[in-house]
């Protein structure tokens, strides 16, 4: 199981995405749970990107909802984390 690290441009961005339509934060906040027990579950679609993204893995959280993060290391518990960078619409964490 791995735990989840939100960075303050992911916060920035969660807020502006729920304040345009609060019917998906329960979505979102079932997907977190999700990605915490198994971020390569069939139903999250996760992939690799490429290009300017190389090295970033996203994850779909509904039809137009995509969330980016990477996977790392952390060096004070060598434990797997889940960093997440973005969230949004297709063309917004593209």
């Amino acid at each position: 199981m791995r735990r989840l690290v939100y960075t303050p441009q992911f916060l920035r961005s969660y807020r502006k995405y729920i304040r345009r339509n609060r019917l998906l934060q329960a979505r979102i906040e079932d997907t977190f749970r999700l990605m915490e027990s198994d971020v390569f579950a069939p139903s999250l679609g996760t992939h690799k990107l490429s290009g300017e993204l190389m090295g970033l893995r996203t994850c779909s959280c509904g039809y137009d909802c995509r969330i980016v993060f990477r996977i790392e290391v952390d060096e004070s518990t060598e434990l797997e984390v889940i960093l997440l960078i973005n969230i949004g619409t297709h063309d917004e964490v593209y």
